[in-house]
């Protein structure tokens, strides 16, 4: 019997994470005894299905995701998969895309759409929140008790772990990108002034771009530019990272985080955004806790392996009510 359980400890898992251009995915290696570890055994991406509207998209990411378990299935080291974790951007709740603003949908089933067509244990949820819970068990949020992930990267959105345990507000909490910090810029979701609109990689390559009047393909680009001496792109920027203070500086407030973790294609920049951007913020606080600033660990993997993690929850779990 012993002998038995040790076998049933050892898994293998698919994550899923859904984005706006393609689906990364990752087949798993995890043990029950092992609950912060997990080993990638292979990836694949496939580009995201797109529709003509929200909910056929949804269908044909479904329809992508049991592609992914037949075929990576058969290259599971345990003869098959034990569960399947899937994130996706957007507002989540309780198994509901209830909305994205990039790929269309409102209130699609994903949980139960995803149940019916692969016949697995299966969770679903937000690929951000993932992200905080993969940078929480083995990137730059480890050891915090209370912190904030924020990629930066097209929008901007955060993870919020508090207490060591991660606070959704029904789907809708972490979205500090559209938390208005003054200035004039129109944002995606229809009003002005949101941190997403001047800070977000998209937002420093559009403005510098509306400056110089020609096609700017990235952040990275700007930083460049800054630091060369254009005097376009050293006021884009400054004006993304007192956007960025300012963002920060709210989280402070509200939350008292102890870490902020910065992610996405912005923080590819490193010391170049963190030492300005502390400069700011110690300018900005008083009273409140001061944050320290990280760069994420785990690049554009950490949805995937935040999937990952929620599929490991999803399967220890099945483990106990059968031992039990």
């Amino acid at each position: 019997m012993a002998q038995d359980l040790f076998v049933a400890s050892k898994g293998t898992l698919l994550a899923v994470d859904v984005g706006g251009t393609d689906i990364k995915s990752a087949l798993l290696s995890a043990d029950a005894a092992q609950p912060a570890e997990l080993s990638v055994l292979t990836r694949l991406r496939r580009p995201t299905p797109r529709a003509s509207d929200g909910e056929s998209t949804a269908q044909g990411i479904v329809a992508t995701v049991a592609q992914l378990v037949a075929e990576l299935g058969a290259q599971s080291p345990t003869g098959g998969i034990d569960a399947v974790g899937v994130v996706v951007p957007g507002v989540v709740d309780a198994g509901i895309g209830v909305f994205s603003a990039n790929l269309g949908w409102r209130d699609f089933p994903f949980a139960t759409a995803l149940g019916a067509a692969i016949d697995l244990p299966v969770v679903f949820g937000h690929d951000v929140g993932a992200g905080g819970l993969a940078e929480h068990r083995m990137g730059a949020a480890r050891g915090a008790r209370d912190v904030v992930v924020m990629p930066i990267g097209t929008g901007i959105a955060a993870a919020l772990i508090m207490d060591g345990e991660p606070r959704t507000g029904g789907g809708y909490a972490g979205e500090i990108g559209h938390v208005d910090i003054g200035h004039h810029e129109p944002c995606g979701c229809g009003r002005t002034g949101c941190l997403e609109a001047i800070a977000s990689t998209g937002a420093i390559a559009r403005r510098y771009g509306n400056r110089v009047g020609r096609h700017i393909a990235g952040a990275a680009e700007v930083l460049a530019a800054a630091k060369g001496g254009d005097a376009d792109a050293a006021q884009v920027w400054t004006d993304a990272l007192d956007g960025l203070a300012r963002g920060v500086a709210v989280l402070a407030t509200l939350l008292g985080p102890e870490r902020v973790v910065l992610g996405g294609g912005l923080a590819m920049a490193g010391a170049a955004l963190t030492d300005p951007l502390a400069q700011r913020l110690d300018g900005l606080l008083t009273f409140q806790r001061r944050p320290q600033l990280r760069i994420a660990e785990l690049g554009d993997e950490a949805g995937c392996l935040g999937a990952g993690f929620l599929a490991l929850q999803r399967w220890t779990a099945s483990l106990s009510e059968v031992a039990g």
